[in-house]
């Protein structure tokens, strides 16, 4: 792996597409003004909604590379010029897309290399559920879960990616090995996010030994939800290397490529499965 330095985006997103087209447009330039390579955003970052089928006014139909109709697809036309305009790999959060099912769309995250160019997608696989401490959610009933699992490089490096819950699923990643860098958009909730994120991201990088890079949603939003933020980049022997606790804002390390190898040499677990 080339050293590459990577940012994660946070975001408290608003109900307005607008305004939050504009916020992460504002910090994708910040990230590439330090000289960040990649930049990832969150979850959800074009919307917020007050309710969970807001976003099926937003989906759009999936247009890869080729932008011939942007009026029916802003977010991607955004993420695409954006990426271009800064000069940085995008890996777009995650974004509304229109689902065969009727009352869904896909919860997907989509990459853009330096050119502008669609280089990968991933449909968010796992949905969330919970209910408690008056709290409730339930992805199925507005999201259509992907079937594939992601295969995704950028320059040149082997990449695994999730979103959100996916976290919570060990086997996933492993069904991505090999990579370098685990990328991971996310909205986790204030609840959830206290008790497990930390955990669960440093336990991820650990077991993987590789750069964990995740990018969350972190404040309260218009609807009164909260997310919980903490935006981090982890290193493969699981120390965090920076962290936003909340607010928009940007985090933003150096991916080693010396520091990689070491931990995979000193320490060979990786080498050392039985079960692949």
């Amino acid at each position: 792996m080339q050293n590459i330095r990577a940012a994660a985006v946070q975001m408290i997103s608003s109900t307005d597409p607008d305004d939050n087209i504009d916020t992460m447009k504002r910090l994708v330039r910040q990230a590439a003004e330090q000289g960040a390579d990649w930049v990832l955003l969150p979850e959800y970052w074009p919307l917020m909604g007050c309710k969970d089928t807001d976003k099926l006014a937003f989906a759009e139909p999936l247009v890869g590379s080729n932008f011939g109709e942007t009026h029916c697809a802003r977010f991607q036309t955004t993420l695409s010029e954006t990426a271009a305009e800064c000069g940085v790999v995008l890996f777009g959060g995650t974004i509304p897309l229109q689902s065969p099912d009727a009352g869904k769309v896909m919860n997907t995250m989509l990459v853009y290399d330096r050119d502008g160019a669609q280089i990968g997608l991933y449909h968010k696989m796992h949905l969330f559920g919970f209910s408690g401490l008056g709290e409730r959610y339930a992805e199925a009933d507005t999201i259509s879960a992907g079937g594939d699992v992601p295969k995704l490089a950028a320059d040149g490096v082997p990449l695994a990616a999730g979103v959100c819950y996916d976290l919570r699923f060990p086997e996933f990643f492993r069904a991505q090995q090999p990579f370098d860098v685990l990328l991971l958009p996310a909205a986790f909730t204030y609840t959830t996010g206290k008790a497990h994120w930390e955990l669960l991201l440093r336990t991820r990088a650990v077991e993987n030994q590789c750069y964990v890079i995740a990018s969350a949603q972190g404040g309260e939003h218009e609807s009164g939800r909260r997310t919980f933020g903490h935006s981090m980049i982890i290193d493969p022997w699981g120390e965090i290397l920076d962290v936003l606790p909340e607010g928009e804002g940007i985090v933003i390390a150096d991916l080693d490529t010396t520091r990689l190898q070491s931990v995979r040499t000193r320490l060979p677990a990786l080498q050392h499965r039985l079960l692949k």
